[in-house]
């Protein structure tokens, strides 16, 4: 995320761009023909922000990472991930990001996750509906058109961290603003016919469990995304099998 109350904060959960640089991609085109994959090796992209890039967390303890080795002990081989993701992107910085490159490839695997930053911004939820809907089609694109290839997963509450706890808003107000995220970001994600994996309700878990959160006091720690993992790696191994 991308704090920009005060330059410590900002200094905080900015450092995370020098640890994942985000590629170049380019805008996919539609009605992509169906790929078939000949090596056994699947190829993942992960599209999001702080949460994607593993902010305050060794690359292998961040959720791509660990979801390649779940992978791996499910029997399937996975690339190393392309990581398209810096901390404190919204979704029209991710957007922007996409426009700007030049990614032909496609992907056996994509996942998506996004919002935090429009959330804590205080953007409207109407254009993080719009903006969501367009990133998840960008993310079908990316899959060779394969629904079944993409993951959305949803936005954890920073706000039971020992920082949110402490922001201008109470862990209250976040929780319900992040909760209309996740509702919007679900439903669209359901109606196209798309996984949605709900990991909110293990990031509150946090509120009573430090080892969950990251020693900035913000993200995730590798427990917590071994959590995501584990919620994923059936939904993706079934999709690949």
């Amino acid at each position: 995320m991308k704090f920009l109350s005060s330059i410590v904060l900002f200094s905080l959960l900015s450092s995370a761009c020098t640890k994942e640089k985000p590629m170049s991609i380019a805008s996919p085109t539609n009605n992509i023909p169906p790929i078939t994959n000949t090596t056994g090796t699947f190829s993942y992209l992960a599209l999001g922000d702080s949460y994607t890039i593993g902010q305050s967390v060794p690359q292998s303890s961040s959720f791509p990472f660990q979801l390649k080795d779940a992978l791996k002990t499910e029997g399937l081989t996975i690339e190393t991930p392309k990581i398209i993701a810096v901390t404190g992107w919204t979704t029209d910085e991710l957007q922007g990001a996409i426009k700007q490159a030049k990614l032909t490839q496609k992907f056996d695997v994509v996942t998506l996750l996004i919002g935090v930053n429009n959330q804590y911004r205080g953007y409207p939820l109407e254009t993080y509906k719009k903006e969501f809907s367009e990133l998840l089609q960008t993310a079908i694109d990316f899959s060779g058109g394969r629904k079944a290839r993409v993951f959305v997963i949803s936005i954890p509450d920073w706000g039971v961290t020992p920082f949110g706890k402490n922001a201008s808003k109470t862990p209250e107000v976040i929780a319900t603003e992040i909760d209309a995220f996740n509702a919007a970001a679900a439903k669209i994600t359901m109606d196209a016919g798309v996984s949605f994996t709900n990991i909110t309700p293990d990031s509150r878990v946090a509120a009573n469990d430090p080892s969950l959160i990251a020693e900035d006091g913000l993200h995730p720690s590798g427990k917590m995304y071994h959590n995501w993992v584990n919620a994923l790696t059936p939904k993706i191994s079934a999709s690949l099998k």
